[in-house]
């Protein structure tokens, strides 16, 4: 993981990016049971309570502050394969934390996936806030990458990299209450 330890200023508008290799196929053959298929989510949480997300099935949040920008089933292409972007100035004042989650809808271990990776970036300044290499979970399906939250009034990015078992998001939403009730 990379990151920076602290930040100059508070945050705006954040992406979250998500980048992965296709399953190698072998020819004619494929090797493996499926493509693979990570997903990105953003989980908006008031205290503990889950409040909205933005992901695959629902790309706009309520609040038309946190978009996923489309799903990529096979991780086909360069860069981020999926991104979520949030605008901060509009996330709903009940809102005290989005949380960035990664799963494998596939089921497939983050050790099986070739250049697997996640981070986060401060779309006005263009410095990455975190960066993590999904190798780094191998025996896990998903992993929670940090949150934004606002513990002194404005936004802040804090990273959280917990690898956890879930392939889909709503497996995820209460690891991730209880963590955020501690």
């Amino acid at each position: 993981m990379t990151g920076l330890p602290f930040q100059p200023r508070p945050l705006a508008h954040v992406t979250m990016g998500l980048g992965w290799d296709p399953a190698d196929r072998g020819g004619f053959f494929r090797r493996g049971n499926s493509d693979i298929d990570l997903n990105a989510a953003a989980l908006l949480f008031a205290g503990t309570d889950f409040v909205d997300v933005a992901y695959h099935e629902q790309l706009t949040s309520r609040d038309g502050s946190t978009r996923h920008l489309g799903d990529s089933v096979t991780g086909d292409g360069d860069g981020d394969n999926e991104m979520i972007v949030v605008d901060l100035t509009k996330v709903d004042p009940v809102v005290t934390a989005v949380v960035f989650l990664v799963s494998c809808y596939t089921g497939h271990r983050f050790g099986q996936i070739e250049n697997g990776f996640c981070r986060v970036v401060d779309n006005v300044t263009g410095v990455e806030l975190v960066r993590f290499d999904l190798a780094d979970a191998a025996e896990h399906t998903g992993l929670v990458i940090g949150m934004l939250h606002r513990p002194r009034g404005s936004w802040e990015y804090t990273a959280i990299v917990e690898p956890i078992q879930v392939e889909h998001i709503a497996d995820a939403v209460p690891l991730i209450a209880r963590q955020l009730g501690r």
